[in-house]
């Protein structure tokens, strides 16, 4: 157990930043908290929150009886995800040629609490960032002498609890930026800035040593 906490620092900053990164996820809650209230919004956290760690525990189970058979694997799906993540990213410069870019929060809110909650949920379950992070970047962290599958659940329940502050902070602003983020210039701006980010997270999941 001393192992993996040792780690925890370096994933909780790994995870806090793959929340910052603006993208799906950032769209969708600030569209909650914009539309439909921070209550709302809250309420739509948890079901984001419960998809990460649901895609920790997938990951837990499948990946660590792949990996216990297979170093090979392990590190093919390494390099599969930095793969993904510098198309994604690509991708996501290329939609800057578009007024909002890849950013753009318009839309109805789900303003019921189960269809928030089930909104949130239905998001992160389809995130690719979240499917990425989950089978690639979560095992990296793992100590060789800790239990591969607990080690990626645990962290997974980090994940969810670091990315859960950041977007309760982002609501608790929300009324303030309303504003600024209707801005054309400011959602390419962070359009920008999440590619940046993606093309961070693959050069980071590229240099991070095996087990």
């Amino acid at each position: 157990m001393v192992s993996l906490l040792k780690v925890l620092p370096a994933f909780i900053a790994t995870a806090f930043l793959l929340a910052m990164v603006p993208g799906q996820t950032v769209a969708m809650m600030l569209r909650q908290a914009i539309v439909g209230g921070s209550r709302v919004a809250f309420t739509t956290l948890l079901g984001t929150s419960g998809a990460l760690v649901i895609w920790g525990a997938a990951s837990a189970i499948g990946l660590s009886q792949i990996f216990a058979r297979s170093h090979t694997a392990y590190t093919a799906l390494k390099y599969a995800g930095v793969a993904f993540l510098t198309i994604l990213a690509l991708q996501t410069l290329w939609s800057l040629r578009k007024e909002y870019g890849k950013f753009d929060y318009d839309g109805n809110a789900k303003v019921g609490l189960g269809p928030a909650f089930r909104l949130g949920l239905i998001t992160n379950l389809t995130n690719v960032k979240a499917a990425v992070f989950a089978v690639a970047f979560i095992p990296q962290f793992v100590p060789s002498d800790f239990n591969l599958g607990w080690g990626i659940f645990i962290l997974s329940i980090f994940w969810a609890l670091t990315s859960a502050s950041w977007y309760s902070f982002l609501i608790s602003v929300i009324g303030r930026a309303t504003a600024t983020l209707a801005k054309p210039r400011v959602r390419r701006v962070l359009t920008g800035l999440s590619a940046l980010g993606i093309l961070f997270l693959a050069a980071t999941l590229l240099l991070t040593s095996p087990r």
